[in-house]
């Protein structure tokens, strides 16, 4: 179990902090919204109405303790900067911050932030892959130029093993795990002598790039 600090009740906090805690995490709430902060003070380990913008609260609160901080307040960028400045200097171990766009994710990263998430841009751009690609179930952007997927094993590859296609070097990509959706096996980092079945799901990773030109 980790712990969490979540700023700012607004659709994008509060559903990480719910999602948070429905995993078995311990989570602190914190919001100058007193109404919100009731709202959803049943289903968080602890809610607190207070102004995350003053360094003597987060302190009093005992923020420093905390694995992760998510500051999910973008709307106010001076808000922003003061609590990432406030969180990071009380040396939480993970910082992540949302941003409303790319100039301010710029301006959070200087100033030290783990991760800098822009929820919108992050959503379409998954939607614009998985609507391009019909085997593509799924994609995470590591970061500008990198991307994991989640791809269905196409028809003509069953049958065949990892180093028989030769995947790295024909299609830029690496297969870092196969799900299979009947069995529900999984093998992590399978080898080359890997051969696919039908209705494996392959978790690929790579250059966006290339994830997003993958057409089979």
């Amino acid at each position: 179990m980790k712990t969490f600090v979540v700023i700012g009740l607004g659709r994008f906090g509060s559903a990480v902090a719910r999602k948070l805690f429905e995993m078995g995490h311990e989570v602190l709430v914190i919001d100058d919204n007193e109404a919100a902060v009731q709202k959803i003070s049943s289903v968080v380990t602890h809610a607190v109405a207070a102004d995350a913008k003053d360094p003597n609260t987060l302190k009093a609160l005992g923020i420093r303790n905390y694995d992760c901080a998510i500051l999910a307040i973008a709307e106010n960028i001076e808000d922003s900067v003061l609590i990432t400045l406030a969180l990071k200097d009380l040396g939480i171990r993970e910082v992540v911050c949302k941003a409303r766009d790319a100039q301010h994710k710029k301006i959070l990263e200087k100033l030290g932030a783990d991760r800098v998430i822009i929820p919108e841009y992050e959503m379409g751009l998954k939607t614009a892959v998985k609507l391009g690609s019909e085997n593509l179930l799924d994609f995470i952007e590591l970061s500008d130029n990198y991307g994991i997927s989640e791809i269905k094993v196409p028809s003509k590859w069953i049958g065949q093993g990892i180093a028989e296609i030769d995947i790295r070097k024909k299609y830029k990509i690496n297969v870092i795990a196969v799900k299979n959706e009947c069995c529900k096996e999984v093998t992590a980092v399978p080898g080359p002598e890997y051969i696919f079945k039908e209705n494996d799901i392959l978790v690929i990773m790579g250059k966006n790039e290339n994830i997003n030109s993958f057409h089979i």
